[in-house]
């Protein structure tokens, strides 16, 4: 082994057996917290609305609800709308007092849109799946747990690099290193899953990495690239009302109505609203082409009292260093690929557990602490044969359903055209 090669294997050794069970925690939690809004909805079925019929109540009838819930929680409230017609709309408070000297601990009010009904109050990180998602932002920490996974985001960088390196076999041995080799012991076959593995999965790896790091360190990459309260979580400009007070405030539908107004194709996503008697309305607001983002980056700000846009974020009108900082969030979750980047990440957030455990056995081995065992995975090829060919014809049916489909909507269309084209044009 060459000096470089040598150096390098140190350093992935060294960061594997120092910090890899963190790597380990950071993964398996990420994993979880993909599906967060899922997970919360399955350990708790009551958010979950069974047949949901009719449209959904005005924001104003919501909103009256939750105050009368806690009439003693004043300021701003966010209003987030569910992500499906069978969730609940979240009401968020951001600093009861209950939480005021934890890291981040706001009040998540759900309510039932169809009904306005209060259905639970609950404090984050008292919750199965946003302590899930503390121990991935902060590892129970506050701001040094913070801080840690932003060096462990770069220490994962370092890592995965450093893996792909030591996997380079060179051209004339590049096949054979992608052979997982299952009858020459156990020593043998965790090296070759954890190397072949490690190659695919460390590529993934790398953007949740550098992505997590710019989520634990924002201005860093901000001020570099001049986009400033461009990130995910920040509110933008604090905006005050100019007109003055008349006694007659504008409703959270009237907000909403103007603020659509500048985008009538988007969805409302999110509503705060006022903080104060001179606070404004800020409507976040989803567009067709962000159907995959769940925190869109739309904004409009309207004024309390007299109902004019104080200020808009248009993504369509975003500098390069705006959009790229708007689009690191979507990259980090995985959502900006759609449902299969979230399952891809899921099953990414997998990956460090799994070569966690390889590469440990395969160091253990090396040390004389364990012995070598046989392993013959030969009894699963015939399983393993019949999955294969269930999964290609449900494949090969399901290419030419989309095919059948493609074309009778082509045909569709072009009858739909003439049609048009003899009744309106001839």
């Amino acid at each position: 082994m060459s000096f470089a090669r040598n150096v390098w294997a140190r350093i992935h050794l060294c960061l594997a057996l120092s910090v890899g069970f963190l790597f380990v925690l950071i993964g398996l939690s990420g994993s979880l917290s993909v599906y967060r809004e899922e997970l919360d909805e399955l350990l708790n079925p009551a958010l979950t609305i069974d047949d949901p019929k009719g449209d959904y109540l005005p924001l104003d009838r919501i909103m009256a609800a939750v105050r009368k819930a806690h009439p003693d929680r004043h300021g701003a409230w966010v209003l987030e709308m569910p992500g499906s017609p069978r969730g609940m709309i979240t009401a968020w408070y951001e600093k009861p007092h209950e939480t005021l000297g934890e890291f981040y601990a706001p009040l998540m009010v759900s309510v039932n849109p169809y009904t306005a009904e209060v259905v639970a109050s609950r404090f984050w990180g008292r919750t199965a799946a946003t302590w899930i998602y503390d121990l991935h932002t902060q590892l129970h920490f506050g701001l040094y747990g913070w801080n840690a996974i932003g060096i462990l985001g770069l220490l994962l960088i370092v890592s995965a690099s450093t893996g792909l390196y030591l996997w380079w076999p060179g051209f004339r041995r590049l096949r054979r290193s992608f052979t997982i080799r299952h009858d020459a012991g156990l020593a043998r076959f965790s090296f070759d899953l954890h190397r072949t593995l490690g190659l695919f999965s460390a590529v993934i790896l790398l953007l949740p990495a550098l992505t997590g790091f710019h989520l634990a360190y924002p201005k860093l990459l901000e001020t570099m690239l001049g986009a400033p309260d461009m990130g995910h979580g920040d509110e933008g400009p604090e905006l005050l009302s100019t007109a003055a007070p008349n006694g007659r405030p504008v409703s959270l539908a009237e907000a909403v109505l103007v603020a659509r107004g500048l985008f009538p194709h988007a969805e409302v996503r999110r509503v705060v609203t006022p903080a104060g008697e001179n606070g404004t309305y800020r409507v976040n607001l989803r567009r067709p082409e962000d159907a995959n983002i769940r925190h869109p980056s739309t904004l409009v700000w309207v004024d309390r009292w007299s109902g004019q846009i104080r200020e808009v974020r248009n993504p369509n009108r975003f500098a390069s260093g705006e959009a790229f900082i708007t689009r690191i969030w979507p990259w980090h979750t995985g959502e900006a690929f759609g449902g299969i980047g979230r399952f891809l990440w899921f099953c990414t957030g997998l990956m460090p557990f799994v070569l966690y455990v390889t590469g440990l056995l395969h160091w253990l081995h090396r040390r004389g602490s364990i012995e070598d065992r046989e392993v013959n995975l030969a009894a699963l090829r015939p399983k393993l044969e019949r999955a294969w060919n269930l999964l290609l014809h449900c494949a090969l049916d399901l290419t030419r359903f989309t095919c059948r489909f493609a074309n009778w909507t082509i045909e569709w269309i072009i009858h739909l055209a003439r049609w048009v084209k003899q009744r309106y044009l001839d």
